[in-house]
């Protein structure tokens, strides 16, 4: 579900989300990032592993060279929400499990449930990060777990920035002679735009302060941003002709 990296087998479930992180025998780091059942695929050519252990042993350093723990790759997966949701803001829940490694080897089950706060105005490609939620093993910093806001299509407005543009279908008289908009905002309110003068084709209307929340100026809104698509009729009468011409003039 989504782009993921770094995480070998996840589970994703809506409305009730589970997320399963990859067993640590899957690689070293526990995301994934290791081979599979500890492969080693620079083995053999050289006569041993070139990234074995002991590498430098006969420099003197090697197994005796102090090292600190290394850090696990971040994994990464995508939180979808829909248009509603990154307008008004909502709160997610997201049930993880993991397994913890001791310094004996024994392997322990963990789960654990994070909220995540969708702020109003977020977009797509935001990140939200839970720092060393990922396995932990002996002197591995177990992985930050990311995830990263994706949108879901709309069956009325498009996002555009800060901005939301929404398309009318009407008619050639419609445009001609007036027209109302009518619309359901995201937050469920009714908006009812009167148009009085003519709309040609790239005729757009714009609503100040009805686009999407701006997250760092919560005071401010982007615009609402109103299209036509104006349906000509494919063919007109002599008398239809005639009457159109009478009424437009040359």
């Amino acid at each position: 579900m989504g782009g993921r990296k770094g995480l070998s087998s996840p589970f994703w479930e809506f409305p009730n989300p589970f997320w399963e992180l990859p067993s640590p025998s899957d690689g070293m780091f526990g995301g994934g990032a290791g081979m599979r059942g500890g492969s080693r695929p620079f083995r053999g050519m050289f006569g041993d592993d070139i990234f074995g252990g002991d590498i430098f042993s006969s420099f003197g350093v090697g197994k005796h060279m102090s090292q600190g723990p290394r850090k696990a790759p971040p994994i990464e997966n995508t939180l979808p929400c829909c248009l509603e949701e990154l307008y008004k803001g909502t709160t997610k829940k997201m049930k993880i499990s993991c397994e913890h490694v001791d310094a004996s080897g024994k392997t322990l089950p963990m789960e654990e449930i994070l909220t995540i706060e969708i702020k109003p105005g977020w977009k797509k490609g935001t990140k939200i990060t839970f720092p060393e939620k990922g396995n932990k093993q002996p002197n591995v910093i177990a992985a930050d777990l990311i995830f990263i806001i994706d949108e879901k299509p709309h069956s009325v407005f498009i996002r555009d920035g800060n901005d939301l543009v929404v398309t009318q279908k009407i008619s050639l008289t419609e445009a001609l002679t007036g027209y109302t908009v009518h619309l359901t905002t995201l937050d469920g309110r009714t908006l009812n735009i009167p148009i009085n003068n003519a709309i040609h084709p790239t005729y757009e209307r714009v609503v100040l302060k009805e686009g999407m929340p701006i997250p760092k100026e919560p005071s401010r809104r982007g615009n609402l941003r109103i299209k036509f698509n104006i349906k000509f009729p494919t063919k007109l009468t002599s008398k239809q002709k005639a009457g159109i011409k009478r009424l437009l003039g040359p």
